[in-house]
């Protein structure tokens, strides 16, 4: 994952919140709490870079963080909440 290329799913919303943000996705109805401020600058930021390590590093998240992010991440892509990009999602940007 980390040397993939992933977006924010259209149909999720982000609301920041105190602690981070909430992701609903208005497609299956899933909430899900994003609980660390790291991950939502980060979720927000993946369209942003070539791949999810260089989207990790701009972040500023150290190297040492990076499995645990992907971690998260996977479970926010088996959610749809974020999903491959493609050019056909470049394309739509």
């Amino acid at each position: 994952m980390l040397e993939e290329a992933w977006t924010l799913s259209p149909s999720v919303a982000l609301r920041p919140e105190p602690f981070g943000a909430l992701a609903y996705h208005f497609g299956n109805r899933k909430l899900t709490f994003l609980k660390r401020r790291e991950l939502v600058a980060l979720v927000r930021g993946l369209d942003e870079h070539i791949d999810v390590r260089a989207a990790l590093t701009a972040t500023g998240i150290p190297e040492d963080q990076h499995d645990a992010y992907a971690v998260a991440l996977r479970g926010l892509a088996d959610a749809d909440m974020i999903r491959p990009r493609t050019a056909t999602t470049e394309d739509a940007r």
